[in-house]
């Protein structure tokens, strides 16, 4: 790591670690959600329905992910308005 990255809290980004995390955090598991579609596809078409069904799973769990982290947001954000 380098010493901005160990040291950011907001000076240079605008943003304090713990609410970028947390927009990281909830648009990485909407972009998941989003990829594991494709896998999805992928997978049914060569007929592999153990591996569409696998993606599925992960695919959930990216979705609870994502709606925990909006939530999250919404809260935070209405807290600080």
């Amino acid at each position: 790591m380098t010493a901005t990255t160990d040291t950011e809290t907001g000076q240079v980004t605008g943003t304090a670690d713990k609410d970028y995390n947390l927009i990281w955090f909830t648009e990485a598991c909407l972009s998941n959600t989003l990829r594991l579609e494709i896998y999805i596809k992928d997978a049914e078409r060569v007929g592999d329905n153990e591996l569409a069904e696998f993606f599925r799973k992960a695919q959930a769990e990216s979705r609870k992910g994502a709606e925990q982290g909006k939530r999250m947001l919404a809260q935070r954000l209405a807290q600080s308005a």
